[in-house]
């Protein structure tokens, strides 16, 4: 439940539980966008248009954030490239929703 709604306060281990749900985000470019084309698929029935608006508005509440991971550890580890991927994506919505 942790990772329905990204909330770290609920539980002492909850930061750490989201963090590992999020870290897909700072994985290396390539393993992100196969990610991003997983995601895609499973809302293939969703017009493109609609998704690609939807899509952005969710990473950049991520790219918003102060910090995307809670955890030192995953902060030093995947923070850099998850928002480069966050920021490379989001551009590829913005120009898909077009």
């Amino acid at each position: 439940m942790v990772t329905k709604h990204h909330e770290v306060n609920a539980y002492a281990d909850a930061g750490l539980m989201v963090d590992i749900d999020l870290s897909i985000l700072g994985r290396e470019a390539k393993r992100f966008f196969q990610y991003e084309a997983q995601i895609r698929a499973e809302y293939a029935w969703v017009p493109e248009a609609v998704f690609a608006a939807k899509r952005a508005e969710i990473l950049q509440g991520f790219l918003g954030r102060h910090r995307i991971y809670v955890t030192e550890w995953f902060h030093k580890k995947y923070e850099r490239q998850a928002r480069e991927n966050l920021d490379a994506s989001i551009s590829n919505l913005k120009k898909a929703k077009r």
